[in-house]
């Protein structure tokens, strides 16, 4: 008998061996990968759509999304690997090892992850909102899990690690419907005093735009080295703050010139003093 026919023979047997004896493990592990891949999808549209029901947020709703349907995905990949004879013990302590190292290695993108979600629950501002946020002052763009993206007043685009941001001081600008525009303004000391008071009074009282409430602030604050100063405080809507703080200043300026009240600027008199010079005896 050849011997090279009895290898192929010998060959044939072994793999149909290996064929009867694992064919139904394979066959069983990819319906339980097909099967458990589309349950994974169909919990985590499940778990979106009463998310959304909810009106969370979709930013984190994106993530949530992605966060149970990657998890799910991991437990059809062990159970495939268990129903393939693989040691799953082992396989769990590789992945977690592997996560810790990874853990290790992207600690800053994890405080930035971390911080992330913590200003998409908390919403201490939103897109469209006004605010200074980890240092930059800007209209907030958008609030992603790593960082979030605002348009400067100059229209600069500047993204800000979300950790930088949950570590410093948060002002939004926006939050309320209302501001305070707060003015000093100075007059000369051989001014009247009483007539610079009624002059602004009138003049807050020709802007439509300043609430009635609160009431409008006005006061003499302080006696300053080279001026009276008032306060000016009105209240306006926060969308009109600054048409409001310009439009006033322009007017106060152009009504004390018309009045003949003067807004004195700083300066300094210099006397010279000429020294005679003696002669001696």
């Amino acid at each position: 008998m050849d011997l090279s026919s009895l290898n192929i023979e010998k060959i044939i047997d072994t793999l149909t061996l290996w064929a009867t004896t694992y064919s139904v493990k394979i066959i069983a592990a990819v319906l339980i990968f097909i099967i458990g891949k589309w349950l994974a999808k169909k919990v985590s549209n499940v778990f979106i759509k009463l998310l959304e029901k909810n009106k969370v947020d979709a930013t984190l709703t994106r993530f949530l999304e992605s966060i149970v349907y990657y998890t799910l995905l991991i437990v059809v990949l062990i159970a495939v690997a268990g129903q393939l004879g693989i040691n799953t013990t082992s396989f769990l302590t590789i992945v977690g090892a592997a996560g810790l190292a990874i853990g290790l290695a992207l600690k800053d993108s994890l405080s930035n992850f971390s911080s992330g979600v913590m200003l998409i629950l908390f919403r201490p501002f939103r897109v469209g909102d006004f605010a200074t946020v980890g240092g930059v002052t800007g209209n907030i763009k958008s609030i992603d899990i790593f960082n979030t993206t605002l348009n400067t007043p100059d229209n600069q685009r500047v993204i800000v690690p979300n950790a930088n941001i949950t570590n410093d001081v948060i002002t939004n600008v926006t939050a309320n419907d209302t501001r305070r525009v707060d003015l000093t303004i100075g007059i000369g000391y051989g001014d009247d005093v009483l007539k610079a008071k009624q002059v602004l009074g009138e003049i807050l009282k020709t802007e439509n735009r300043i609430l009635e409430t609160p009431a409008p602030k006005i006061a003499v604050s302080e006696l300053a080295d080279s001026s009276v100063n008032f306060v000016v405080r009105p209240w306006v809507k926060t969308s009109d703050y600054w048409d409001v703080y310009f439009d006033l200043t322009e007017k106060i300026k152009l009504t004390f010139d018309q009045e003949g009240i003067s807004i004195p600027f700083p300066q300094q008199d210099v006397h010279l003093f000429q020294e005679k010079s003696g002669t001696e005896a």
